[in-house]
Formats: C-alpha cells, structure tokens, sequence
C-alpha cells in the first residue's frame, strides 16, 4: 500500500509547490492593484522558455532558472510601467488589458520560437529511494525549491517592514497612503515579484513537460481558483486554497482520471465559494 500512495503524495507536495508559487503571485498583484491578471499563464510560459533560451546558449541549468524567473520579472515591470498602472482600481478595465498582453506574449513566444514544443532535460536524472519507494530526484529539488521560495516571500510579507506595508495597502489602500506609505513603489514591486514567482515556477517545471505556447494554462486557472477559495487579498489563503485544491486534483486523478478530477474540483470550489464567498480564510476587504 505505502509503494503506491506514497508516490501520489508525492506527485500532490510536488504540484501544491509549484502551483502555490504561482497562487501567491496572483495574491500579490490582485490584492494591492485589484488587477485580475489574465496574462499570468505567459509569464509562467517566459520563465519555460527563458530556461530553454538558457540551456541552448550553454547556460548551466540553475543559472538558467533565474535568467526564466527575471525575465519574467522585467517583462511584468514593463507592462506595470506602460500598461497596468493606468488601471488601478479597474478590474474589468484590467481584464480586457491583461488578455491583450497575454495574447501579445504569446504571440511573441511563436514568433521567436515557433510553435513546436520544445524539451528541456532535467538536471537530475536519477531516482532516490523514499521510505523505501524509488522516486524522481528532480521531483523533489523542484518540491524543495518551491517551498524554500515559498518561505522566504512568506517571510518577506510577514516579518519585514516592506511586507507590513504591502499588507496594510492590501487591507485599507488609501489609509496606506496616508501614513506615508510609498503605494505606487510597492506596486511595482508586487507585480515583478508575482511575475517572478510565475517565471520560476515555469522554468523549474519546464523539464517536467512539454514547454509550448499553450502550457501556461494548466496552472494558471488552478491558481484563479485557488486564491478564490482561500481568500482573495490573502496570501495564507493562496496555501490553504492550493494545498486543498491541488492536493485534492492530483490524487484523484491518479485513482480516476483528469478528467473527473478537474470536474471534481470545480464542483469542490464553486462549492466552498458558494458558502465561504470571501475564501476560507475569511478576508474582507
């Protein structure tokens, strides 16, 4: 029994991970700019093929991570500085712009890279043994990353003073701003990091699929739902909606289909908004 539930665990820890890197960089730019970034898949996709671009110039392959994950922070700041900073406070406005951009980026990616798919070979190829159960070593680097980051922006919003600020913008903006909070810097910090933290998770998944135009998808509608069951504005609320969401995808999946488990979830999520509709958490702004 252990030899086969332990690898499904394991599957779950590894997508939680990754999917709450992408979850939290959703918290971050809806909660302070009430930005409902639709292009949030394709800095997940800037991070894939800033790793791939990487790895063909003979970068080695952690430096091509990072070179995915700050290319994907540069790309969110340009579009912060042209575009996103006209809509603040302008959800349906924000909609129509991030769809456009997304669509622009995508575009872009083909344009430079065609629309093949592309491999990228994973670093570690051998398996380590798990309680006695053989199993990826990349899996696990990709499941220690992802919680190291996770951690460390954690960390960053709950135990500094730059975190304290991005909050108390979160929770009452213009009560920030009049206690001499910069609102205008924290949100050009908050979109590069939520950017950032999509390229990373990109670029660590890339060697786990296919990296192809359209691969940004998968997780990004995972992320939507997520926040929405955690807690829009939260980012604890971004690890309760993702270790419940993901976690409850990937088992199913491995004991029924994808099918059903995304149906499944769906249901599991328009259930828990339907009598939670400010997330599990219980935010309100």
């Amino acid at each position: 029994m252990t030899a086969q539930l332990l690898p499904i665990l394991l599957d779950s820890v590894n997508y939680m991970a990754v999917l709450l890197l992408v979850s939290i960089g959703l918290v971050l730019i809806f909660g302070l700019m009430q930005v409902i970034n639709l292009a949030h898949g394709e800095f997940f996709l800037i991070g894939a093929y800033g790793l791939w671009w990487s790895q063909n110039a003979g970068l080695p392959f952690a430096a091509g991570v990072l070179v995915g994950a700050m290319l994907a922070g540069l790309v969110g700041l340009l579009a912060e500085v042209t575009v996103i900073s006209r809509m603040y406070q302008r959800p349906l406005d924000t909609i129509l712009a991030t769809w456009g951009l997304s669509i622009a980026i995508k575009q872009a990616i083909v344009i430079a890279f065609g629309p093949q798919s592309q491999q990228i070979a994973a670093p570690l190829t051998s398996a380590v043994s798990v309680f006695g159960v053989s199993y990826s070593s990349y899996r696990l680097l990709v499941i220690a990353v992802a919680v190291v980051v996770a951690l460390l922006v954690f960390t960053l919003l709950y135990r500094t003073r730059l975190g304290l600020a991005a909050r108390a913008a979160m929770v009452n903006r213009a009560m920030a701003r009049s206690i001499g909070i910069d609102a205008r810097r924290i949100d050009r910090a908050a979109f590069s990091l939520g950017t950032a933290l999509a390229g990373l998770a990109g670029a660590v998944m890339a060697p786990l699929m296919s990296v192809d135009p359209q691969m940004g998808f998968g997780f990004v509608l995972p992320a939507f739902l997520s926040i929405l069951v955690g807690g829009v504005g939260s980012p604890l609320g971004a690890l309760w909606g993702t270790g419940l969401l993901g976690g409850s995808q990937t088992v199913m999946a491995s004991f029924w289909s994808p099918v059903i488990a995304q149906i499944a979830v769906f249901t599991i999520a328009i259930a828990i908004i339907r009598l939670y509709p400010s997330g599990i958490t219980g935010l309100r702004r």
